[in-house]
């Protein structure tokens, strides 16, 4: 498969799955009072609003994909030798059994910490700079809207607790 035909299937798959999300599943599948007083604590809001940056993502994908030369060369030749990947598979299950054990003793926030940290690092990123800042602010910024600004609790571990 080339770049212009990989381009244009995911731009595709992404657009027919945001129209699924905003025709069938949200509204058959997530329940919200009519009384919120607030927009942004519906519980419509947020998988509307993801809905259509998935929609948007998928016109930009099938918008590059019409500007690309078609080519005969593929993305991937095959891989004889699977042992990196079915390490990676097995340390991201590591990860997520991890996650899971340190929620209620860590918090919400710290736990999203180190595994996108840990994640950033077993895919061996060429930005670990980024990754690192990212990995810390990005938790911290969604905490501090979510507890302050829209007064929703999040999960707070028992050794480490944020204002």
């Amino acid at each position: 498969m080339n770049e212009k035909t990989l381009q244009m299937r995911l731009g595709l798959g992404a657009c027919l799955m945001a129209l699924f999300l905003v025709f069938v599943a949200i509204p058959n599948w997530v329940a919200a009072p009519s009384n919120v007083p607030n927009i942004i604590l519906s519980p419509l809001f947020w998988p509307y609003t993801l809905s259509a940056f998935t929609g948007l993502v998928g016109l930009g994908l099938i918008a590059t994909s019409m500007r690309l030369p078609v080519t005969d060369e593929t993305l991937n030749d095959p891989i004889d030798d699977l042992g990196p990947a079915r390490m990676r598979m097995i340390g991201i299950a590591v990860i997520m059994l991890v996650s899971m054990f340190l929620f209620p003793r860590l918090g919400m926030v710290w736990t999203c910490m180190l595994a996108f940290l840990a994640t950033a690092f077993l895919v061996k990123t060429r930005h670990p700079v980024t990754a690192v800042i990212c990995a810390i602010l990005i938790p911290l910024i969604l905490y501090a809207f979510f507890a302050h600004v829209a007064g929703v609790a999040v999960p707070q571990g028992n050794f480490v607790r944020l204002p």
